[in-house]
This record gives structure tokens, C-alpha cells and sequence, in this order.
């Protein structure tokens, strides 16, 4: 068993077929444009398939992801010559952008719930010393009162398919929840060779509540908190928080 999925090409190859640009990603290019934001951090940036996108507009683009298995896959796809590509977690945003500060840092892909513990107030902490005043922070984080784990079952997430690597199964076993975190591993088994490439997860579930205190902590100020992509209310069912705050 690994913790880290993203090292395993096959699977970072599989990346952008399983999760598809949507209603995010046209969300966070919508709000690079309504903030004419020239200078954009994209951190836990993944196969970089939002972050190509984000560099129109001769905008500077740095992408920053502590899989380097992600970025070598991120340096091939088309546009990539427009992003500076960085190796690492928010400790390397100060560096990364140099003199300049940013306008923008997203966290997309639900990359907040993957930073835990003290590791999440340190990245607060650095991504607003790399913000300009006035400059935003914006990401999304699963809803805990949702509770999306109780789907992560084997039963209700098995399945089978044909992919670029081989007929595989899939399946997903819940290992524990708290108050805080759930822990989860992603079962990835390639039929032609019988290997289960196992790997655990866990996740932080932030309520609205906590995450406006540690933004406040850090000294960053929630602009909004919407139950979705088009700024919905909050409700109880609400899958995701979208979070925008601001550096004063």
C-alpha cells in the first residue's frame, strides 16, 4: 500500500479522463477575468489541465504540485510553455514568484481537504504572504455535513472498464471518520496482471465556520462561502463550499 496515488503514472494518465474541466474550472477562469488578475498561483496544480488555461491573457501562470509524477505530465500537454512549473507545496510560493506578489492563488480539485493538521495553517500562512493586498485566495472543500463518505463503500463504488492501460477495477474502502479527517483507500485492480494498486487517502472536512476562523487566523478575510459553482446558498445537502477570501 502507498499514500501517494500520483506517483504511478498509469494513474496520473488516467488523471484528466476521471476528473474532467467543468463548472470549476469555468469558475475559477471566470474569476481570474473579474479580477484582471495578471500574476496567478495555481497550488496542488495537478496534471495542469486548468492551469494551460489560466495563461491566456499574457497573464504570468505558475503551477506548483508536490507530485513530480503530476508535473512531468503537466510539462508535456499543450501550453505548458506558458506556465512555470514548480516542484513542491505552498513553502515554495514566496520563491516561485520572486519580487512579484500575486493576484490570484487557487486551490482546485478539492487540494485544501488533502492539507492536514498544522500543514494547513502553514499554508494559509504562506499563500498570504505570497497574495498582494487585496489579492484573492479561492478553492472549494467538500460540505461535512453532506457527508459524502458514507458513499466511499465498495458496494456503491465498484466498477469496471477499459482504459489506456488495461481492463481495470475500481473500488473504494472507507477505513475511518472523525470529527475531523476520513480516511479512505482507492482500490485500482489491473485484471491482466491481478495487481490491486492500493492507496490510502485522507481528507479534512472543514466546516464553513472552521474554515472563515483559520482564513481569519492567517489573516485572510472571506470575501464569500457559496454551496456551489454558480454561488449558491449554503444548505445542509450542498456538496461543496466555494471559498473566495481576500488579503487586506
Amino acid at each position: 500500500m502507498a499514500d501517494d496515488p500520483f506517483s504511478d503514472p498509469r494513474l496520473v494518465g488516467l488523471y484528466d479522463r476521471d476528473n474532467p474541466g467543468g463548472a470549476d474550472h469555468d469558475f475559477y477562469r471566470a474569476l481570474a477575468d473579474e479580477i484582471a488578475a495578471g500574476t496567478i498561483v495555481d497550488l496542488g496544480c495537478g496534471t495542469g489541465m486548468l492551469t494551460v488555461t489560466l495563461a491566456d491573457h499574457d497573464r504570468t501562470v505558475i503551477g506548483v504540485d508536490p507530485s513530480p509524477t503530476m508535473l512531468d505530465f503537466a510539462r508535456r500537454r499543450s501550453g505548458a510553455a506558458a506556465v512555470t512549473w514548480v516542484d513542491g507545496d505552498a513553502s515554495v510560493i514566496d520563491s516561485a514568484l520572486g519580487e512579484q506578489r500575486a493576484d490570484l492563488i487557487i486551490m482546485s480539485g478539492n487540494t485544501a481537504q488533502h492539507i492536514l493538521g498544522a500543514d494547513w495553517s502553514a499554508t494559509l500562512e504562506q499563500v498570504r504572504d505570497g497574495l498582494r493586498p487585496g489579492g484573492l485566495l479561492a478553492f472549494e472543500s467538500r460540505n461535512p455535513d453532506n457527508r459524502a463518505w458514507e458513499d466511499w463503500t465498495e458496494e456503491r463504488t465498484i466498477g469496471s472498464r477499459d482504459t489506456p492501460v488495461g481492463r481495470m477495477t475500481e473500488w473504494l474502502e472507507l477505513i475511518s471518520v472523525t470529527t475531523e479527517e476520513v480516511t479512505f483507500d482507492a482500490h485500482n485492480l489491473f485484471e491482466v496482471t491481478g495487481e490491486d494498486a492500493v492507496y490510502r487517502s485522507t481528507l479534512a472536512f472543514r466546516t464553513a465556520q472552521e474554515l472563515t476562523a483559520d482564513l481569519a487566523v492567517a489573516g485572510l478575510t472571506v470575501r464569500s462561502i457559496t454551496g456551489g459553482w454558480s454561488q449558491e446558498p449554503v444548505t445542509p445537502a450542498s456538496r461543496i463550499y466555494v471559498v473566495t477570501a481576500v488579503r487586506e
